[in-house]
């Protein structure tokens, strides 16, 4: 069974949960709340949760055979700019999480690769990659600030919204001119 490298986890982190008060028999639960300050970098270029700000932990830890099943919601903040019209989007977000955390040295050390489930130091368990994981893959990637945003002109840039029904910026070839003429005076 491979070895893992000593418990470099700092338990003072808001994202490691400590499961000494878990039992380690199969049907143990323990609840956790709390609220924890956004890590850096929690979204993509267009929509993110800001650096620090409020995420809500509701979470369900439970010893199974081969070590803790974290499940439960992540809500908190998201603030970004619609990718149509580039106005601020200041919205909530609650995020399903799910990982399972195996014990040091179980079977599923030989029956699963490296990164194929979550590992334990000890007794902690740093959630940060699950929570990034879930967080990140529920952003969408183009995010706008309402499903029917019309964007902007793209001749003058102004939001289609703010302009008159009759917007246009219809230019005549001066060598049609004439005929353009010809058209209005029908009507």
């Amino acid at each position: 069974m491979p070895k893992h490298t000593p418990s470099t986890l700092d338990p003072r982190s808001p994202l490691v949960l400590d499961t000494r008060e878990l039992p380690r028999r199969p049907g143990a639960l323990r609840t956790v709340k709390r609220v924890v300050p956004a890590p850096a970098d929690l979204g993509g270029e267009m929509i993110a949760v800001p650096q620090g700000a409020d995420l809500d932990l509701d979470l369900r830890l439970e010893s199974v055979s081969e070590g803790v099943l974290v499940s439960g919601t992540v809500s908190g903040r998201v603030r970004g700019e619609c990718g149509r019209c580039l106005r601020e989007i200041d919205d909530s977000l609650a995020v399903r999480v799910q990982e399972l955390y195996a014990y040091e040295n179980s079977t599923t050390d030989s029956t699963t690769d490296e990164d194929e489930v979550g590992r334990m130091q000890g007794d902690l368990i740093d959630l940060e990659p699950a929570l990034r994981d879930a967080v990140v893959l529920t952003l969408p990637t183009n995010p706008l600030c309402r499903e029917d945003c019309p964007g902007l002109c793209p001749e003058c840039g102004v939001h289609w919204d703010d302009l008159p029904a009759d917007h246009s910026h219809e230019q005549i070839d001066p060598r049609w001119a004439g005929l353009s003429q010809l058209n209005r005076k029908e009507e």
